[in-house]
């Protein structure tokens, strides 16, 4: 009789390209393709361990001589928020929250290139049309939910976040909001609001992505209490965002095949 094992997931290494979120650094990642029946079970494994979805695809930086992006995360259970977090709280309250499927729609779309537009017109992601967005939200094989917000008077969308739902917390995957209205301060509600969403559900974390010191665009996630970071292969409590910098360093990141042999796999056996 044969017996067979499970193949653990082939990892692969993307070509250096010019990093978003630091000038003059070059990025890199390590990435596995999320599929078949055991990708639920890969996917809670890997956002343990630092990971990030991006449709049907696991990454996590693996930068050559920088090891300034952080994987982040609030612990929701010992999170409170600031005056000001309070204060964008009341802002929004008013806002109605809709959780549908993961199905893209165009007034989505319309959104997403308005925040891109005014927010990331030189980024990435600006020349995205609307298939490869469409792409982006429903190409998902584990569960996610698109989460929607908006005004009652209109019944305008004002907010939207694609999350995943894992076994510990949620994982806000993407987000984009009006950028008009930035008096309100969307983003921030986003976070805010996934993290009573966790709360209601009983769901110890909500994951953020990476936590860049240095970078304008994502050095706001430590304004958030009870963030945790993964490094060296565990979560720590961030006490002090100052003790961190974005400082490149050529034994910042260990070789790939040392990454590849200290990432813990899921039982996928029955």
């Amino acid at each position: 009789m044969r017996h067979s094992l499970p193949l653990a997931p082939q990892f692969y290494v993307t070509a250096p390209q010019p990093c978003p979120y630091l000038a003059d650094r070059m990025e890199r990642k390590l990435f596995t393709a999320l599929q078949g029946d055991a990708a639920q079970k890969l996917n809670d494994s890997l956002s343990k361990q630092g990971f990030r979805r991006s449709q049907n695809v696991l990454y996590r930086p693996s930068c050559a001589d920088c090891a300034a992006c952080l994987s982040a995360r609030i612990d929701v259970t010992r999170f409170q928020p600031t005056r000001n977090q309070r204060k964008v709280i009341k802002r929004n309250a008013g806002l109605e929250r809709r959780a549908t499927s993961p199905w893209a729609t165009e007034e989505q779309y319309d959104l997403f290139r308005r925040y891109l537009d005014a927010r990331h017109a030189d980024g990435g992601m600006a020349d995205m049309d609307v298939f490869e967005f469409a792409a982006m939200i429903e190409e998902t094989p584990i569960r996610s939910r698109v989460i929607e917000y908006f005004d009652p008077e209109s019944d305008k969308l004002v907010a939207t976040c694609l999350t995943d739902m894992l076994d510990d917390g949620l994982s806000m995957v993407y987000s984009f909001y009006e950028p008009d209205m930035a008096r309100r301060s969307l983003g921030k509600w986003m976070i805010l609001d996934h993290i009573e969403i966790a709360r209601e559900a009983g769901l110890p974390y909500v994951y953020l992505g990476y936590w860049v010191p240095g970078s304008d665009k994502m050095g706001y996630k430590a304004e958030f209490d009870a963030l945790e970071i993964y490094r060296r292969g565990v979560w720590e409590r961030l006490e002090n965002a100052s003790d961190f910098s974005s400082d490149t360093h050529p034994l910042s990141t260990d070789p790939i095949a040392e990454q590849v042999a200290n990432i813990s796999f899921p039982d996928t056996r029955g």
